[in-house]
């Protein structure tokens, strides 16, 4: 599932997010959501999260 729409995506899901540094390689990041940075319903390069690592990056997939 796309992770573009805010509505889906709550903290405790495991998703799949690019990291800033990754942007150019598409490389996913695993985790689960802490919180939801992005505050508009929708993004087209993904919804902002920040994981239980303390990762960020835009959601790519909901697994």
């Amino acid at each position: 599932m796309s992770g573009t729409n805010r509505e889906k995506i709550k903290p405790g899901l495991q998703v799949q997010i690019v990291l800033k540094k990754d942007q150019r390689t598409e490389k996913l990041t695993k985790g689960v959501v802490k919180d939801i940075l992005t505050k508009s319903p929708t993004h087209p390069h993904g919804i902002k999260v920040r994981l239980e690592s303390g990762e960020v990056g835009r959601v790519k997939e909901i697994l």
